[in-house]
């Protein structure tokens, strides 16, 4: 066969492989879901800046924009202590109703464990529950809790406290000597990606 025969035939093209998937769905049972998300819990406040660390190195500060710094940098830094103390200030405002502050207590983990730090979709006696549908049936609890409640002004004025002691908290530590981890520092802007050469 001569050279210009073999280039005019076709030559045979490789079959591209295709395949197919298939999602399986997977149920994962109730109890694992909310057992997972208890453990993203803890793990979260596990993640609290130590209380001396916390309570040390307080000053007034300088100018009105120091103090507008030490506000946005004392916030990210102690997010979860101030979250604890916020709601510790919610709870000690229910300890003279007991009935009140379990209904609120439960309300509050319901939406801890089943909205915040769930990561597996929510099928309970077989039947799978979207994301939409947990919020509405948890603001609806809430609404009922609420509503039957005769100290939702005492949670307010205690999650007010606890707002106003963090917010003072905020202004008067003094950020010196405070460290933010690398992820922290890019989210706020004061470290720029760094690239690596190629």
């Amino acid at each position: 066969m001569s050279q210009s025969q073999s280039q005019s035939q076709p030559q045979p093209q490789p079959q591209a492989a295709t395949a197919t998937y298939t999602s399986i769905p997977v149920t994962i049972p109730a109890a694992d879901v909310i057992s997972r998300s208890i453990q993203n819990l803890l793990g979260a406040i596990s993640r609290h800046r130590p209380w001396p660390e916390f309570g040390s190195s307080l000053s007034r500060p300088d100018s009105y924009s120091s103090a507008l710094t030490r506000l946005r940098f004392n916030s990210r830094h102690f997010r979860t202590n101030y979250i604890l103390l916020i709601g510790v200030c919610g709870f000690l405002s229910l300890i003279g109703s007991p009935g009140w502050l379990l209904a609120t207590a439960a309300v509050v983990g319901l939406w801890l464990v089943i909205y915040f730090f769930r990561e597996d979709p929510l099928v309970v006696l077989g039947r799978h529950f979207s994301d939409w549908a947990v919020f509405v049936g948890l603001v609806l609890v809430s609404l009922a809790v609420v509503w039957l409640s005769s100290g939702l002004g005492n949670v307010v004025l205690g999650l007010g406290i606890g707002l106003l002691v963090c917010g003072l908290h905020g202004l008067v530590r003094d950020t010196e000597g405070l460290f933010l981890n690398e992820n922290e520092a890019a989210s706020a802007g004061l470290i720029g990606p760094t690239y690596t050469p190629v």
